[in-house]
């Protein structure tokens, strides 16, 4: 799934690969649970689930054909993190994990808890 028609992150879910739907459920507890109280609203955005401050989008999410993607849209977290993404799997802005075991809930929780700290530019 590269691109959902999902109407919300329930609907995307749904529609997620059974063997990835208990990791990507995990990382959406994990969005939810941390940036709850810093004003994020969880949306769709580009086709997957993401979580926007403001009407900015800060955060994402997916099921790539070949892997997990964790989109991370501010620059000024890569930046603070630049130490431990340094053996990631790492695009511009997407953290990729090819197997869902594969997946680093502590960083992911730090990222998010940087991000929910305050605003900042989104890349």
């Amino acid at each position: 799934m590269v691109r959902s028609e999902a109407d919300d992150a329930d609907g995307y879910m749904t529609g997620v690969p059974e063997e990835r739907r208990a990791a990507l459920t995990e990382l959406r507890r994990l969005c939810r649970e941390e940036l709850a109280g810093a004003g994020f609203e969880e949306v769709m955005a580009y086709g997957m689930p993401a979580y926007e401050r403001d009407g900015v989008c800060e955060i994402a999410f997916a099921s790539q054909k070949q892997y997990l993607s964790f989109y991370l849209m501010r620059s000024d977290v890569r930046a603070a993190f630049e130490e431990r993404l340094a053996g990631q799997d790492m695009g511009k802005g997407c953290l990729r994990f090819r197997r869902p075991e594969a997946i680093d809930h502590a960083l992911l929780r730090d990222l998010l808890r940087a991000t929910a700290a305050r605003p900042g530019k989104v890349c």
